[in-house]
Formats: C-alpha cells, structure tokens, sequence
C-alpha cells in the first residue's frame, strides 16, 4: 500500500523500513470506469489479513465499507481468544507462531495503518534448524544479498559437506535461480517439489534443514506441493530479496499487537467491522447490486447490500459461499472455485510447564527428520503475556507445530506423539507437568499441488464488481503465504476501485525475476538440449 496510512518512508523507489534497493513497485491499473457521482458501499467477507487489507485500500478512496467475519474477532488465522487456564490465570490463545518477514512489504504496510512505527513487531535475529539426527544449522550471521547468502551458507553449513556436494545436479539447482512469475510456473508446476528436490540432488541433511522445513511451512508433505511453489519460496525468502532471512514476531498476542490498533484505524474511516456474522448467500440486490444473507451465532438472519463484494475467505469458506450463491459469477468460474484446495490438517499445541526450559533455549527451532513435530517455541522469549506469566510462575510456555498430518487423525495420539517428540529435541520437557494446555487441530490453509497453478482462481472474477482476495488466490507475483494474502486483499481493492473511476494503491514486491542476468542465461543454457 501506498503511504497514506502514515508510517516511516522508504529508501528512494523502497516501500517503508525496506532495505533491498530492488524492491518492485506495482502500480495501479488506469481506471477502466467512470468516476462515480455518489459514494459506493463494499462488503468484505472476512475479517482475516486479505479481508482487511481489502477493507483499509477500499477505505482509504472513500468507499463505504463493511467487514463480515464468521469467527468472534477478526485475524482469520492470526486471530487470538481470551482463555482462563487452571491455574486462574488469563491468557491469549491463537493458532501458533508466525514469522514477519521484512519482505513482506504489503502486510507489513497494512500493519503500519495502526502501528505506524511497527513497534509491537520485535526481530528475532536467528532461528536455528536442527535434525533429529544432529545437524544443525543457522542463519544469523550470513549476507543479506544473493547470491552471496547462499554462497556462504553452502561454504559454512555442517549440511553440505563437499564430497556430497560434488553429486549435485548444478542444471536443476540453477532453475532456483531462474525464477520469473508467471514464467515458473510453465516450467516447474507439472513437478512436485519432491520431484525437484530429487532431480536436484542436494545432500540428504541439506535437503531436511534448508529445502522439507521451509516445504512444510505450506501445509503439505513435499510431494504434494508444486516445485513451482518452492521455487517461488525461495526465491521470495532466499535468492530473490536482499532483505534477509531474519523476521519479527509480534510482542504481545495477536489481538493487542495487530489487529486492536487497525481495528481503531479502520474505525476512523468509518469502516463497519461486525465479527459473528456468517455469510450464507449472495444475491442479486434490489436497491444495490448485490444483497448477501447473513447469520449470527444466535440465529439472528439479516441482509446487507453492496455494490460491490470482495470474498476474503479462507479456502473452504469461499468455496462453500461460491457453492450457496448460484448468482454468482460464471460457470467455468464457479467450477474453479469448486476446486480449490484445502492443505492437510496441521496441529498447534501450547502448553504452560511448572519449570523452564534451558536458558539458551531459542525463541524458535525449526526441527528436520521427526514423524510430525516441524518447531518449538518458547513464548516467554518474545511475548510479553507468556513473559509475565513465566516470570509469576517461574515456567515456561511452550508452542509445538505439526505441520501436515494425516487425513481423518486421532486428535489425541497427535498430541501425545507431538509432545513424545518435543522431549526428544529438549529433554527437560520430559520432567516437566503441564499447568495447562490448548490444542488447535484444523485444516483451512491452502493447497498448491503440482499442476494446479493455471486453474487457480485470481482476483478478478467473471462479474467486475465480485472480487477475491486471501493466501489461495494466483496474483501471478513473488508472494507467499502472510503477504499472499495482503497483497491480493490489495490488488482486490484496486480491481474496484478501478471499475469506480478511482486511483488505486501500489503494491510492493520482491523482485519478479532473479537477481542475476548471468545466472539467470547460464540457466537457460542448461535447460536447453543437447
């Protein structure tokens, strides 16, 4: 987004706090309508990043808009509920630890609306990896700028020994750096990533440490992402930006460290924000383009008119809408959107232990080579409420990920083979009883599979004033995940703007190609035949 929710300019041509002078500005289509005598009225439908990123664009140009979110509170997956453990203390559950990269520079914008120093995010400046069977590695202390990061890391890291390195296939590891969106997804989305990853040949504890931990960040087993996706990861994360692989995390929970403060920003633009409200239909309007049918929790029914609709659901929410709305949009459109993917089930389990855990203990563990434990976080290292409680206490509140469970799983054996597997990688958990504990099993990420690319479904639909917005929609843009989703909730906004005759905001992007010409022919040289 552009500027104009305050915050700390960028660099000359950089979006605020950004240090990669090749970071890309995508500026607004012309507009394609006139402009409109009256003001329009937009209801979003969802109240996660994309939702809201949609809703302060659309705010920010004099829209009338209003936010449904099905859940109590808003965040979609980063949203966070008040709780009373045993021990009567309040706490603040969510649905486990992100990462805020500084690349991400249209959620971190969005962020900003509220927060406009991006005080309530703290860095976390090293995240080590560690396999089950020993290797480790780290990243703080490499380059910032490519190729020079992956240089060092590969010279300095325990995980590509040289007579293991030598069996590397060098013309497919060069197409990690050849990337160009959309062009990769020509060349790369038939593959899984398992299938690049063994074409590859990257030595076996590189492959778990720098390629499966980050692969499993999406949600899905290697073999069920698209090489095109990893491809586009790491071009975002590693070989593509400047910005480093250090991130920050929220310092206090979700709720109070993001999305209170935009709450009250958006409430100055008169942006109405109703939480409990599930959209069940959309329909043609009488007095306005479109009437949608909502529900409360209480079974209260009521209607609200738009002329315009951003869907900002996650992927089963959108399609479940989609399905109810038979108005809505075209036929081939509406088979795509019967197609979009749900990742596997991943599992989230926090608990709050009687004793710490060691003091050198990092914030956060990416782990390699377990059955399904993918990290551990200590929350006392970088949160203030589990801080406060750990300090009364003197324990320590721990976080565990699995990432990709099986289909239909016992909600139970997950979370005692989870924390079987955590006293593995730190011991001391072993002796240590649970105060109390929260589990969050649910499965309403996005899939990427191999192949699926040219039929995902994109921000602009069949009818000018239906748009879509959230992590599983195709931008054709180096976004992953957190910043997907801002930057499609951006680009939905600018879609009607657009058709309403009014400026846009830009969007800002890694670079959209790899960094190194040279690079990027001696790839093109390699893949031609011989």
């Amino acid at each position: 987004m552009n500027a104009d929710g305050g915050g700390h300019p960028g660099g000359p041509g950089r979006p605020p706090g950004a240090r990669d002078p090749l970071a890309e500005a995508v500026p607004p289509a012309p507009p394609t309508g006139p402009a409109t005598a009256g003001r329009p009225c937009a209801v979003v439908v969802g109240g996660g990043i994309a939702g809201l990123a949609a809703a302060c664009a659309l705010a920010e140009r004099d829209v009338d808009v209003t936010v449904l979110e099905r859940e109590p509170s808003l965040g979609g997956r980063l949203r966070g509920w008040a709780t009373t453990l045993s021990d009567g203390s309040p706490a603040t559950m969510t649905r486990g630890f992100h990462a805020f990269f500084r690349q991400y520079y249209n959620l971190r914008a969005l962020l900003r609306r509220g927060d406009p120093g991006l005080g309530a995010l703290v860095p976390l400046t090293d995240y080590p990896l560690v396999h089950r069977d020993g290797p480790r590695d780290r990243f703080s202390g490499l380059p910032a700028t490519p190729p020079w990061n992956a240089a060092v890391l590969a010279a300095t890291s325990p995980s590509f020994p040289p007579r293991d390195l030598a069996r590397v296939n060098v013309p497919a590891a060069l197409q990690l750096l050849d990337v160009d969106v959309p062009g990769v997804y020509e060349r790369l989305d038939h593959l899984s990533a398992r299938d690049l990853l063994d074409a590859v040949r990257f030595p076996p504890t590189a492959r778990h440490l720098a390629f499966e931990v980050f692969t499993r960040s999406f949600f899905a087993d290697p073999g069920l992402l698209s090489a095109a996706e990893l491809a586009v990861m790491f071009h975002v994360y590693f070989l593509g930006s400047s910005e480093g692989l250090v991130f920050d995390v929220p310092g206090s929970p979700f709720p109070q460290a993001l999305w209170d403060p935009l709450e009250r920003y958006l409430a100055k633009r008169g942006v109405r924000l109703r939480t409990g409200a599930r959209v069940e239909e959309v329909r043609r309007g009488r007095e306005r383009r479109f009437t949608l049918r909502v529900r409360t929790p209480e079974g209260e029914a009521f209607g609200a008119d738009a002329d315009a609709v951003v869907l900002a659901a996650d992927p089963g929410g959108v399609r479940a809408l989609v399905a109810a709305s038979p108005e809505l949009g075209a036929p081939r459109w509406r088979d795509r959107m019967a197609r979009v993917r749900t990742a596997p089930p991943f599992l989230v389990s926090r608990y709050w232990l009687d004793r710490p855990v060691r003091p050198h203990r990092p914030a956060f563990l990416g782990t390699a080579g377990h059955p399904t434990l993918d990290n551990v976080s200590v929350l006392e290292r970088y949160e203030d409420e589990a801080r406060e409680w750990a300090r009364r206490t003197g324990g320590s509140v721990v976080e565990l990920h699995a990432y990709a469970l099986e289909e239909g799983c016992d909600p139970g054996y997950e979370r005692d083979r989870l924390w079987d597997q955590a006293g593995t990688v730190y011991p001391e958990l072993r002796g240590a009883r649970a105060v109390d504990s929260r589990h969050e099993l649910r499965a309403d990420c996005p899939l990427f599979a191999p192949g699926g690319h040219r039929d995902r479904c994109g921000v602009t639909t069949p009818d000018p004033f239906v748009a879509v917005a959230g992590d599983h929609v195709r931008t054709d843009l180096p976004v992953a995940l957190m910043e997907r989703a801002a930057t499609s909730g951006l680009l939905a906004a600018n879609a009607l703007l657009s058709r309403w005759g009014r400026p846009g905001h830009t969007v800002w992007t890694v670079p959209r190609r790899g960094r190194s010409a040279p690079l990027r022919a001696l790839a093109r040289w390699s893949r031609q035949p011989r």
